[in-house]
């Protein structure tokens, strides 16, 4: 993290845009019983080539019946032809109308495989998906799924699959089950989704993957002065240099562990008066630079507007990981960023959200060889980041959608840290000597070592230690 020319970033590297829009509905209370219901499953396809990076099979479920269905004993079951014998597949919900939080995702083998399907996909719903009145359906399921080793799927011999259906309609070569009988669709011969001796992968991609060495941080702290903080690994800045306006504080003081709805939170405040003297920024990073691949997730809040004072500041908001620059342009230099403008900078004039994976830089005279993803709208608000390292491809998401994915010359060579921080660009958007401040929020934070979690699996991870009362924990080596 580090201040760009006040012309704007110069990349190397094409940048990517690409954004899903959505929110998540509250999910219903869980009061009805199957009895008297039916279901039937509309599909579509947001992959419609023979070839894909990955199978994007969207569904709607819709209840036919005439009674409310719990969502809970429904499964769906997508039927495809393995790529090859030893083939590893993952699945992945980008986005659903009843939260992706609620939706599961396994695979299993065929009993009896056929020219078109030797596994399937089976979709089902957690307690707290709630219900579906009769008439009604589960709006937008959008999900996919990919081989392990991120190889081109063959679409074209899937039995489920159909290039063609590119917008919502029923679809019989998907199976719905309720209540353990099968209400909807026909399977591939011989293959009844109730036969007992139809054999489940034992490995559910759905759920957090075992073994993964933690960081896992709920920010449940009583000052920056509490003694907890530094033992569990972090550091409150209050050393002075950049990124930032020359000459701006770094003020520890202004770290702060409010409770919000009755959670405790992470507050940075960044403040100024419109000159260098009066202007402290705030940043908290991990004392320790041992976190490389695997997956990172926080929970952040973004601000468009100052909590006090004139609004236009020049302001980052940021999640990332870095290590040390050895020498300008150095090729062992890793950082990767979530990074929200709120009234532009860099030569861009309104609200703009970067993530960024870096190979290198040099700072003087400014060169940068990195790639980026870009969304030019308001991101004020609670904000799901998540962001996967694996030994293929840098992946960012945002509330559950993939935002971008960068390449594999961006990968890291070295462990980085983990940092929080909030600091201002310059001090020509807002030219006022009035005081004013903004704050960014953070909920907590979470490293999974080696291991690529979805969305959902960090939800379920985070929501775990929560139920249990964990609010530190710290297993990831030291390097």
């Amino acid at each position: 993290m580090r201040n760009r020319p006040p012309t704007g970033r110069r990349r190397l590297a094409l940048a990517l845009s690409a954004l899903l829009g959505g929110s998540a509905l509250v999910a219903l209370p869980m009061t009805a019983s199957a009895a008297g219901g039916g279901v039937a499953v509309q599909y579509r396809t947001s992959a419609s080539g023979a070839t894909a990076d990955q199978s994007e099979p969207w569904f709607k479920v819709r209840n036919t019946g005439s009674a409310s269905v719990q969502l809970s004993q429904v499964k769906i079951r997508y039927y495809f032809k393995a790529d090859s014998a030893s083939a590893a597949y993952r699945f992945a919900c980008s986005w659903a109308v009843k939260g992706c939080a609620n939706i599961t995702g396994t695979f299993g083998t065929l009993a009896h495989p056929t020219a078109t399907a030797d596994r399937y996909l089976e979709i089902g719903f957690t307690s707290t998906a709630g219900t579906l009145a009769p008439g009604t359906d589960t709006g937008d399921m959008q999900l996919r799924f990919y081989q392990a080793n991120w190889q081109t799927l063959n679409q074209a011999d899937d039995y489920s699959f159909s290039g063609a259906q590119t917008s919502y309609a029923d679809w019989t070569k998907v199976t719905a089950q309720l209540a353990g009988a099968t209400v909807w669709g026909t399977a591939p011969a011989g293959n009844d989704p109730t036969d007992p001796t139809d054999p489940t992968d034992p490995t559910d991609p759905t759920d957090p993957p075992g073994g993964g060495q933690t960081l896992f941080d709920d920010f449940s702290y009583a000052s920056y002065t509490d003694p907890a903080i530094s033992a569990h690994g972090w550091n409150v800045r209050s050393n002075s240099g950049g990124p930032g306006v020359p000459g701006a504080n770094w003020d520890p003081s202004k770290v702060t562990f409010p409770t919000v709805s009755g959670n405790k939170v992470m507050n940075l405040e960044t403040s100024t008066a419109g000159t260098a003297e009066s202007t402290k920024q705030t940043e908290v990073v991990s004392k320790s630079t041992k976190f490389k691949n695997g997956t990172y997730a926080a929970r952040v809040k973004f601000a468009d507007a100052p909590k006090s004072g004139p609004d236009g500041d020049h302001l980052v908001q940021t999640f990332f990981t870095i290590n040390d620059l050895k020498a300008p342009m150095a090729d062992d230099y890793s950082e990767y960023d979530f990074e929200y403008l709120p009234n532009g900078g860099w030569g861009e004039s309104g609200n703009i959200l970067y993530t960024t994976s870096w190979e290198t830089y040099n700072p003087d005279p400014w060169q940068a060889v990195n790639q980026h993803t870009e969304a030019r709208q308001s991101y004020a608000g609670w904000h799901d980041l998540v962001l996967t390292i694996d030994n293929s491809s840098i992946k960012y998401y945002i509330d559950g959608q993939l935002f971008g994915t960068h390449d594999a010359q961006y990968l890291p060579e070295r462990p980085m840290s983990i940092n929080f921080n909030q600091w201002l660009i310059d001090l020509a958007g807002q030219t006022s000597t009035t005081a004013r401040a903004y704050d960014e929020q953070v909920d907590y934070v979470l490293h999974v070592k080696d291991q690529v979690l979805t969305p959902a699996q960090v939800s379920a991870k985070v929501a775990a230690y929560r139920t249990a009362g964990t609010a530190f924990v710290d297993e990831v080596p030291a390097t």
